[in-house]
């Protein structure tokens, strides 16, 4: 819907414009989209039937909540994701500094303003987009910050200390007919705490000793690890319970949820390259899926500190990171990510797992037999009952194959030849397709190679490595 170019008050009465607050306009268009079978909080995988109906349910009650759990389960994309049910253009009276609605302005700028100028008082749009705010809770964070102080500016002008024009609004009042989030909430000072108390029961604020009542109309939305909520820091309990409902976060749940997580997240469509854009064949996704649940449930690793979602998407860019150096070294015309380029994972993600005082300095070895299992797990999930003697009656007769940075497909499919047992493969391992050309050779190269590594951490075939370069049937 384009910007609406209604542009003062006498027109906005005119149009029938009927003033929601923020809580109605987000429950009518909630109910809009359950009626409508439509996805309440798109992009947010793994919580339909956990997660979103909860936070549904809050929202329809028009209450205040906290969103609890571990980091990188999607809290903050979830809240951001809430500007979604807001009304896409909302009127403001012109330049005010917290979005006064132009029938019940509540800032003095504003209330005289509508006074003098009547119908005639200027109008502007706000796009949904401009209608949240959010605080990293710090330390050093202070009142004014949140709420607002004196301006010294605004003194120098002319106003008395006692006019309240002369304060400056923080980030809450500016936030006003919009949603207010904060993150890491138990990290704010017990004493700030404090001065949400009013913002979230009365609705209003004050300003140092002003008699300053500004009823605001806000969502507000706290993030807080559960870790941190009960002995870094804590909500005090006056405020804890303002908040109307406490929705407890998670790690995706089942391993499609955590491989939809990854497709959507990951950033592998390159557009600032002259190359195609790398591959990363979906047996290859499931492996860093399954590595990153491994790696969740390991007990080595520091169990309250969790292992975000991030640290598989960032597994995942890493691999066609490496698929790309490959296509660039052996002057290949497609990056198609292979087995070989798995172990380029372990360095580059161990700074994102905290592990146990007993396991320090056994990182790389935990790492490294995780991703091991899950390649094995993805083995016998793809390719259960596929007979692959066929292949590995080829190194009985003293075939070796040689794979690794400097090795391109095709030089790797021109070492195997003629692989009957390719297209069970093709078909099991990348059901969706291969596509044409070069990309169809790096895929088939890439289901051979798994094929491969499959059979030797089966134990059926020989293998050695170096590092940089593998050997198969040595």
């Amino acid at each position: 819907m384009n910007r609406p170019t209604t542009a003062t008050l006498g027109e906005l009465r005119a149009s029938g414009h009927v003033q929601r607050s923020v809580k109605t306009e987000i429950r009518q268009n909630l109910i809009t989209r359950l009626a409508a079978g439509q996805p309440t909080l798109p992009g947010i995988v793994g919580f339909d039937d956990t997660v979103v109906p909860e936070v549904e349910r809050a929202l329809l009650a028009g209450h205040d909540l906290v969103l609890l759990g571990e980091r990188g389960q999607g809290k903050t994309r979830l809240i951001r994701t809430l500007l979604g049910l807001l009304d896409e253009w909302t009127p403001v009276v012109s330049g005010c500094e917290i979005n006064d609605h132009p029938y019940a302005p509540i800032c003095v700028r504003c209330q005289n303003l509508t006074a003098q100028d009547g119908e005639l008082t200027p109008v502007s749009w706000k796009h949904r987009s401009e209608r949240f705010g959010e605080k990293l809770a710090t330390p050093d964070t202070s009142v004014g910050d949140l709420i607002g102080d004196i301006d010294p500016i605004k003194v120098a002008q002319g106003r008395t200390l006692g006019d309240p024009e002369t304060v400056h609004y923080g980030l809450v009042p500016r936030t006003n007919r919009g949603i207010f989030a904060i993150n890491e909430l138990p990290d704010l000072a017990e004493r700030i705490q404090v001065a949400l108390l009013n913002v979230l029961e009365e609705r209003d604020i004050q300003v140092r000793g002003y008699q300053l009542r500004l009823p605001l109309d806000l969502l507000v939305v706290a993030i807080a690890n559960p870790e941190d909520y009960t002995n870094r820091g804590r909500i005090i309990t006056p405020l804890k319970d303002r908040f109307g409902a406490e929705v407890r976060t998670h790690y995706p749940l089942e391993l499609s949820d955590e491989l939809a997580l990854i497709a959507q997240e990951a950033s592998v469509l390159w557009a600032d390259t002259d190359h195609a854009a790398p591959l990363v064949p979906s047996h290859l996704l499931e492996v860093v899926g399954r590595f990153a649940r491994s790696v969740r449930d390991a007990p080595q690793v520091d169990q309250r500190s969790g292992v975000s979602a991030r640290f598989a998407i960032a597994a995942v860019e890493t691999v066609a990171a490496a698929a790309v150096r490959r296509a660039a070294l052996t002057h290949e015309d497609a990056a198609v990510a292979r087995v070989c380029d798995l172990p380029t994972i372990v360095p580059a993600s161990r700074g994102k797992v905290e592990f146990d005082d007993a396991d320090e300095g056994r990182e790389f070895e935990v790492l490294e037999h995780l991703l091991r299992r899950s390649v094995v797990e993805t083995f016998r999930a793809r390719l259960a009952g596929l007979d692959l003697r066929v292949l590995q009656e080829r190194f009985e007769g003293g075939l070796t194959v040689t794979t690794g940075d400097t090795v391109g497909a095709q030089d790797l499919l021109t070492q195997l030849g003629p692989v009957p047992v390719l297209s069970a493969l093709l078909d099991r391992l990348e059901p969706d397709g291969v596509g044409e050309g070069p990309a169809a050779i790096g895929v088939a190269a890439s289901v051979l190679e798994f094929a491969l590594e499959g059979l030797y951490l089966n134990r059926r075939l020989a293998k050695d490595t170096d590092g940089a370069r593998t050997v198969y049937g040595a």
